[in-house]
């Protein structure tokens, strides 16, 4: 997969923003809901995938919420050396 350069590419940059702030945040993670509305995207998995080809750490987690539904919950583990 050819993937977009973080330095000069909006989106990317967007939701590396979102994750940024959830960071510092209750846990520390964001939901792939969550990620959708506040960076105004809609393949969150496929822009994850290209934010690690620029060196990003994120985790990735399943887990059931209050409701009982299950729900990925994502955390910036480490930021690129040049992000």
């Amino acid at each position: 997969m050819k993937h977009r350069k973080l330095g000069t590419n909006a989106t990317l940059q967007r939701v590396l923003k979102v994750l940024r702030i959830a960071r510092g945040q209750g846990d520390g993670s964001i939901t792939t809901m969550q990620i959708s509305k506040r960076a105004k995207i809609l393949a969150v998995n496929s822009v994850m995938a290209e934010l690690r080809e620029n060196g990003c750490q994120i985790s990735c987690e399943q887990r059931r919420d209050v409701d009982g539904k299950p729900r990925w919950h994502y955390r910036l583990e480490k930021e690129p050396k040049n992000g």
